[in-house]
């Protein structure tokens, strides 16, 4: 079984299909950094194949290092996996213009992997157009926003291929674009290219990741096959956020752990999830420094969830720590992730600005998540190397589909098209 996978960002939703035992056709993605991340999970994964995770726990190791002795490192690395293996990254913006240059790239490697067909056609375009927050923040509703309309070229991939099934993924504020046209349009052209589809909200939380993330998953099938949409029995978790944050090491603002071992043995709910195994290492493990006056609001926010499991609001602080004139709106600026929870609040790609939204659950440490700790909240493996700066690390956390989500979805399909196909 193949698949295609369209806006790939870090690879949040690929992994689940990898995992699977799925086989990229392409994924195609523009941002260069997260085409760099899908390429290192590529070598990851042919080196565990051929039992050679030595050397990806060398280039792990190199995190530390500076950018230079990091791109050298990566090169190594790089010279033990075979061209075909990276070939499926495809760095380009997917556009009316670009589209024969794609089509084009994914015939040849059909013809090289000697497949004739695309099995599942997986991804979701840039959802900032079709967020709630988004169109809040724009004067304009987000109407001008070209990106409302890249539902079009996914469907051109569908209308080229014919794949068997697709999964198209968003945000739900999909449903209610200009008021609730967009989403007529996006079921109208799907139906049209040859395809029965239904659309469910799913909360990643109910498919044991130990995060609250509302998501719109559109699936859609050939309508000479008989699908239907998958039914996912509720997830009940045994555990709490601070079970997948506690056994990394303890860090304060602006701290870097350069000594890769964990703080605590790995423990049952690390294990489930597939987040830490026996063999791990630490990285991505660096704190943010944070203003005497950002601190001092953590330590009030923290102070108030613990005694009263309450959010603090703006309107809430001294005013010699208010800076800002808004006190009507946003007023949850300041956010602790709930550590004694069941799951944490929504990762968001925001988190690259501030990790105001993301301060950490104990006290002692007085911060907001590192990346490590924000990829574990969104379900990501220890052995997930994020490429680029923090910043972009954090945008390809934010952005992702959580790993645990998507292998649900992606074991429903492989179990479905072991029996109809």
């Amino acid at each position: 079984m193949n698949f295609l996978d369209l806006f790939a960002g870090g690879g949040g939703l690929s992994e689940g299909f990898l995992r699977n035992g799925f086989e990229p056709i392409t994924h195609i993605e523009l941002d260069k950094n997260a085409c760099k991340t899908l390429e290192t999970r590529s070598a990851y994964y042919y080196l565990k194949r051929n039992n050679m995770l030595q050397l990806y726990r060398r280039y792990q190791k190199s995190y530390n290092e500076t950018d230079d002795v990091r791109e050298r490192e990566r090169e190594i690395l790089l010279s033990h996996i075979p061209q075909g293996i990276l070939e499926p990254v495809l760095n380009i913006e997917i556009s009316k213009k670009t589209l024969p240059e794609i089509f084009d790239k994914i015939d040849q490697r059909l013809n090289v992997v000697g497949q004739e067909d695309v099995d599942i056609v997986i991804g979701g375009p840039p959802c900032q157009a079709y967020s709630l927050v988004g169109r809040a923040r724009d004067e304009n509703n987000m109407e001008n926003d070209p990106r409302n309309y890249l539902y079009k070229l996914y469907i051109r991939f569908l209308n080229r291929y014919h794949p068997k099934s697709f999964v198209f993924e968003n945000v739900p504020g999909i449903l209610t674009a200009f008021n609730g046209n967009l989403f007529r349009n996006i079921q109208a052209y799907m139906k049209r290219v040859g395809y029965n589809i239904e659309a469910h909200k799913i909360d990643a939380k109910d498919l044991g990741v130990l995060q609250s993330r509302k998501r719109i998953i559109i699936i859609g099938w050939r309508k000479d096959l008989k699908f239907t949409y998958p039914i996912f029995e509720p997830v009940i978790s045994d555990y709490t956020v601070n079970d997948i944050l506690n056994d990394l090491p303890k860090l304060r603002a602006g701290e870097n752990y350069r000594e890769f071992t964990y703080r605590k043995s790995v423990n049952k709910c690390l294990l489930k999830t597939k987040i830490r195994n026996k063999d791990d290492i630490v990285t991505h493990h660096i704190s943010r420094n944070h203003t005497k006056r950002d601190l001092e609001i953590y330590r009030l926010a923290l102070d108030k969830w613990n005694r009263e499991k309450a959010r603090i609001k703006y309107t809430d602080l001294p005013e010699y720590l208010k800076t800002h004139k808004n006190q009507t709106s946003f007023l949850d600026r300041f956010k602790v992730v709930a550590g004694d929870k069941k799951y944490s609040h929504t990762i968001v790609a925001h988190i690259s600005r501030d990790g105001h939204h993301y301060i950490h659950p104990d006290i002692t440490q007085n911060r907001s998540l590192t990346v490590r700790e924000a990829a574990r909240i969104q379900s990501f493996p220890d052995d997930y190397f994020f490429e680029g700066p923090r910043t972009a690390n954090f945008v390809q956390i934010g952005n992702a589909v959580p790993p645990l989500m998507a292998e649900k979805i992606a074991l429903w399909f492989k179990e479905t098209f072991a029996r109809i196909c």
